[in-house]
């Protein structure tokens, strides 16, 4: 650690660096930041900067509101072409938050995921991750009008989307997020990053700058990017697809060259895990009332992909859980894909209680169900049922009953954490009831 921060004040000192933003972010998946100047930067790593944590939505109380962020050297960046004063660039590092004792904050985010990523390297795992982060280009926040009329993969002449992507891309690279690739989604307007696999706390901290860039990106050209799970009625919503995998050392413990799957015990563990919780873990990795407009929407559109059903299958993208392809000579790459969370989800949160779930099937020998190789969206209900088949919750009322029930998710977010989401994520339930939409206004008003 020491010899990370050396590097970064020597960097600092050499690239003329005048600002170093810190970033951190609240419980809901928020990114927060303040800025130091390089002269506070070595004070920054000694004894942390002071803030007042009960501003911050989850952080702490009134009565215990000081809180310390301490900058994490390993993730210092450079910020590419900003100048935000004649004199200097800008560099950004995330921060881990303390208490004023020195004792890790239970309300960070960050280091809910540090604890249940130390669960997995107790048991020999290193945790990747993998997502395929989707998102709609509008012409502003007012006014969500589709700017190309692509489709999957298409390619369009001149189309300043496709701009947008590569620029984005390459000051993704610039500040050491590999991306793996890009392309058009199958809605206008709609776009997809695909972010090269990393580590689950790396990734994390990729997915809040991959989220902010786009963002910055589409407002130098007068666009307004969102991830908003479902910003259209008539339009598929917007996903984060997760592949998974464990690692013990340098061998994928997913990979079983005996299994005709080429699936290790440890693989189909860990997917009942994932299947068994999934429920309980839903108000986590879909975490707005938006969020079920796209869930829900696959009833009605089997086209869109979004999983609505609890099942696995290797080639079926009607699955929650798909396992891709194997192919020859690639075992490092064997892994599980989690089709339902969405891009405005909490990484740190939702990482975790994904793991969690995987590690609870393994280490209680979860059984992995058969293979569901129909499309769900085509058979009976009752088919389904005889299966074992269960939906995922219709709406956030129905996840966070499930979730509240959860020793799982309680035990992988921790007290406060737990506590301050299942009050926050129900007052949003409470306030979406009451609200009265144009679509009751249109519908009711001429006729009752």
């Amino acid at each position: 650690m020491e010899r990370q921060q050396d590097y970064v004040l020597r960097t600092v000192e050499e690239r003329g660096i005048r600002l170093v933003w810190l970033w951190f972010t609240d419980v809901l998946g928020f990114l927060k930041s303040f800025a130091v100047t390089s002269e506070e930067l070595e004070q920054a790593f000694d004894e942390g900067i002071g803030f007042d944590g009960s501003a911050i939505e989850g952080f702490a109380r009134i009565q215990e509101s000081d809180m310390l962020a301490r900058p994490d050297a390993g993730t210092f960046q450079i910020m590419p072409g900003r100048r935000e004063q004649a004199d200097g660039g800008v560099a950004r590092m995330f921060c881990d938050i303390y208490t004023p004792d020195g004792r890790p904050f239970w309300g960070d985010p960050r280091y809910v995921l540090r604890r249940n990523l130390e669960k997995a390297s107790e048991r020999g795992f290193t945790f990747y991750v993998h997502p395929e982060m989707e998102f709609f280009l509008f012409k502003s926040q007012d006014d969500p009008t589709p700017i190309d009329a692509g489709g999957y993969f298409d390619l369009t002449p001149l189309d300043i989307t496709q701009e947008l992507r590569r620029d984005t891309i390459n000051v993704l690279e610039q500040m050491g997020i590999p991306v793996e690739f890009s392309h058009h989604e199958v809605a206008p307007s709609q776009h997809e990053i695909d972010l090269r696999h990393q580590d689950a706390l790396t990734m994390a901290d990729s997915v809040m700058t991959y989220r902010l860039v786009v963002k910055e990106m589409a407002a130098e050209r007068d666009m307004y990017a969102t991830f908003m799970p479902k910003p259209s009625t008539e339009l598929p919503g917007s996903g984060m697809h997760t592949h998974l995998s464990l690692f013990e050392g340098d061998q994928n413990a997913f990979y079983d060259s005996s299994d005709e799957y080429h699936l290790s015990k440890v693989a189909k563990a860990f997917i009942a895990g994932v299947l068994m919780h999934a429920r309980e873990v839903t108000a986590v990795t879909n975490q707005w009332v938006n969020s079920y407009k796209r869930l829900t929407s696959s009833k009605g559109f089997p086209v869109q992909e979004a999983p609505t059903y609890v099942c696995w299958g290797r080639h079926n993208r009607s699955a929650m859980i798909r396992v891709p392809m194997y192919k020859p000579r690639k075992e490092q790459s064997t892994r599980i894909e989690f089709r339902s969370p969405d891009p405005a989800c909490n990484p740190y949160l939702a990482f975790s209680v994904i793991l969690a779930a995987g590690l609870k099937g393994i280490d209680e020998g979860y059984e992995l169900p058969p293979e569901a190789t129909d499309n769900i969206y085509e058979i009976s209900e009752q088919e389904r049922r005889a299966r074992g088949i269960t939906n995922l919750p219709d709406d956030l009322y129905e996840a966070l009953r499930e979730m509240e029930n959860s020793e799982l998710v309680a035990e992988t977010l921790g007290e406060q954490v737990f506590e301050y989401l299942l009050r926050n994520k129900r007052a949003e339930w409470d306030s979406y009831k009451s609200y009265v939409s144009p679509y009751e206004i249109e519908r009711y008003l001429p006729v009752l």
